[in-house]
Formats: C-alpha cells, sequence, structure tokens
C-alpha cells in the first residue's frame, strides 16, 4: 500500500496533560505532507489540459495531475483515474470527514470511475478539467456540475493521527 500510515497515541491516565505526546511528531508530519500535496497541486492552477498528459510542460489529465503531484512527495500512482481510486484507504463520501490531499473520485456509472481531483480544503478540489481545458480548483458543493453529482468516493493517501478527526477537513 503507498499510504503513509501515522497514528498517534491516547494518553493514558497517569499522564500529564504537559508531557509531550509521543506521536505529535508524526501527526506535525502528516499534516506537513498534506500541505505539501496542496500546494504542489494548486501550483499547476492554469496548466493546460491534455489527454494523456503527465506534466506542466505538457499539460495533464486528471490522473495525470494526480500522479505528478503525488510522485513529487515519493507516493508512486499508477496511471488511470480508476487504479488511483483502489489506492490508500477509503474514506465515507461525506465533506466532514475530508482532509487535504484526499483524492476525490468521479465517475458516470456507479461502476466506473472516471475522473480523480485532490481535494484542497474548504469544500474545494484541484483537478484537470476537459471542459475548462485546463487544471482548475473547483467548489465540491456546485449543484449544477455534472461531476458533483456523479462524485463516487474519498481515497485517502496520507493517512494522519487521530487529531485530525477534530479539523474538520480543512488545514
Amino acid at each position: 500500500m503507498v499510504a503513509c500510515s501515522v497514528s498517534a497515541g491516547a494518553q493514558g491516565p497517569a499522564e500529564s496533560l504537559d508531557a509531550p505526546k509521543p506521536f505529535s511528531a508524526f501527526s506535525a508530519s502528516a499534516h506537513a505532507l498534506r500541505d505539501s500535496v496542496v500546494l504542489r497541486a494548486r501550483a499547476q492552477i492554469g496548466r493546460r489540459y491534455v489527454r494523456g498528459g503527465q506534466s506542466p510542460d505538457r499539460g495533464f489529465d486528471c490522473s495525470g495531475l494526480v500522479r505528478y503531484v503525488m510522485s513529487g512527495l515519493k507516493f508512486s500512482m499508477p496511471r488511470t483515474a480508476s487504479q488511483q481510486a483502489s489506492l490508500g484507504e477509503s474514506i465515507e463520501r461525506d465533506t466532514m470527514h475530508l482532509r487535504p490531499g484526499d483524492l476525490l473520485t468521479f465517475g458516470k456509472s456507479r461502476r466506473g470511475i472516471s475522473h480523480i481531483g485532490i481535494y484542497v480544503g474548504n469544500g474545494r478540489y484541484v483537478h484537470a478539467s476537459s471542459g475548462a481545458g485546463r487544471v482548475i480548483e473547483s467548489d465540491l458543493a456546485r449543484t449544477s456540475s455534472s461531476l458533483v453529482r456523479a462524485w463516487r468516493g474519498v481515497r485517502r493517501i496520507v493517512l494522519g493521527g487521530a487529531a485530525d478527526s477534530t479539523r474538520n477537513g480543512d488545514s
């Protein structure tokens, strides 16, 4: 599995509230990694859409963008959106559970995943849009978008500690 699994330790009754938490460095590392995914994804906004594209110079398609962003952080990703949709941990499709860096999957049929994007926080995601002809940042709450109606799932590649669950999906 390519997921980076980081978990926070539970504080026992004998531990002081002021004592350093043993896994706080891991939790901070997971936050920093998710922030890096967001920064790298947003840096590609405006790049042109090219079917099969996998680089800023030649352009991106949706899975090429995800692969490029994640490869810069040493995550090995398969080529297609449907293959990428099988990686990491499946997360409930609810905006309250999203974290920056999560992969959002889309498809027109129940079985097929045909599009993928990167959640960047505050209800927004970055994706290579064939309709717009470029990499864009979109609002997940848009009701008029056919992609939003076809939102199929969430895959978490960067796993963080229990403290992350209280962050409400934003960094």
